[in-house]
């Protein structure tokens, strides 16, 4: 780890070099098929589960549901008929994925439902590889690197990378600003922080990363380069804005989005941490309401992950990390938790980074991928929130 630290550490003015994009999509594409067949396992149990009578209805209908299930059937909605046609309450969805898949319908034979699933598996591939690539360029250590792809690919709640979820377009577009901002790339980054936040909310943060690294070097920058700079931190917040405004103008109400993600049967409105944590502990004490309860543990994985992300990544990473695991918690429900913390992919860097040991990463990689095949096959039997 203090190799890592030493590495990643250093705040020069000249920034990292360039990574192979032909290795970087090397290293990921075991990792990447290795998750799809184990999710294609967890689906197959959950199939074979579904010809019983020990699955209840609501269950049936979700294991058909398949790769759709869930979120995704909003998204797939959203790309065949619109919000209009999807209604009110897939306003909360941001537009990018949607139109994304929309767009590769158009091509012969491609229906809407299996575009939505491409575009995020082939997201989901791009994404890990820019990740590759990011750590590469930030270490020199290609085997942190592979770790780094084996996490984000086998972490229990990436199954979502492989259902229709706009969660890898998140990563393209998040570790691929991290590339730019890091690189220098000012516009490059701005490009890529508006369509972050036109895909997820989550990617409105991204210009607390953006500030941290426009800020570092900014006295010795021309005038062009400041512009390119205060444009990489404005991104973020301009797409998220932009969809916004749109909804303010077709709809009425530009903030219709965040109140639906407030709503109890969603993020919940926002409460106290401390609150929600200790509910989900007193859950979990007295084996009631399991589910929630159950989110507990893996908050406490990832704040002790994300004292090693300050302590071993630049402080961009530290920071894009804390916003985004402080929105997870703020809500009333924990629902969907892990899932929003794997969007804070610093913390998979982190938990690459504790991992050098042989015998430490032979377990982490085993318990992962148990886990991923555990996680998927409850959320294909409507028994887990992804």
């Amino acid at each position: 780890m203090a190799v890592a630290a030493a590495a990643v550490s250093s705040t020069g003015s000249e920034p990292p070099s360039a990574a192979p994009v032909s290795w970087a999509l090397r290293v990921s594409i075991v990792p990447w098929v290795v998750a799809r067949v184990l999710v294609g396992v967890a689906f197959a149990v959950a199939h074979e589960l579904a010809t019983t009578d020990h699955v209840s209805t609501a269950a049936k209908a979700r294991i058909h549901e398949g790769l759709l299930g869930w979120d995704a059937g909003w998204y797939e909605s959203i790309a065949r008929h619109g919000y209009a046609g999807a209604g009110h309450d897939s306003l909360r969805f941001f537009p990018l994925f949607p139109l994304l898949a929309r767009g590769l319908s158009v091509l012969p034979g491609v229906g809407v439902g299996t575009a939505v699933v491409v575009v995020a598996n082939v997201c989901a591939l791009a994404g890990t590889a820019v990740l590759v690539g990011l750590v590469r360029v930030e270490t020199g250590d290609d085997r942190l690197a592979r770790r780094a792809a084996w996490l984000i690919c086998l972490a229990p709640p990436a199954f979502t990378f492989v259902m229709g979820y706009a969660e890898g377009t998140l990563l393209v577009l998040s570790a691929g600003m991290f590339f730019a901002l890091r690189t220098g790339r000012w516009w490059w980054a701005a490009a890529l922080g508006v369509a972050a936040g036109l895909t997820r909310p989550l990617g409105a943060l991204l210009f607390l990363p953006a500030a941290v690294e426009a800020l570092r070097g900014l006295r010795s920058a021309g005038p062009g380069e400041r512009v390119g700079r205060a444009a990489a931190v404005i991104g973020p917040v301009a797409g998220t804005g932009a969809f916004l405004g749109w909804v303010g103008w077709r709809y009425g109400n530009g903030l219709t989005p965040l109140r639906l993600q407030e709503e109890g049967v969603h993020h919940g409105r926002l409460v106290d941490p401390l609150v929600t944590l200790a509910h989900d502990a007193s859950y979990l004490a007295h084996g009631h309401h399991l589910g929630e309860g159950l989110h507990l543990p893996w908050v406490l994985l990832a704040v002790a992950l994300l004292v090693v992300t300050f302590r071993t990544w630049p402080a961009s990473y530290g920071v894009f990390a804390t916003a985004v695991l402080a929105v997870a918690l703020a809500g009333s429900n924990l629902d969907s938790f892990e899932r929003y913390a794997l969007s804070a992919f610093p913390l998979v860097l982190a938990g690459a980074t504790l991992t050098s040991g042989h015998r430490v990463w032979r377990l982490v990689l085993v318990l992962s991928g148990a886990g991923l095949v555990g996680y998927a096959l409850l959320a294909f039997a409507n028994l887990y929130v992804p």
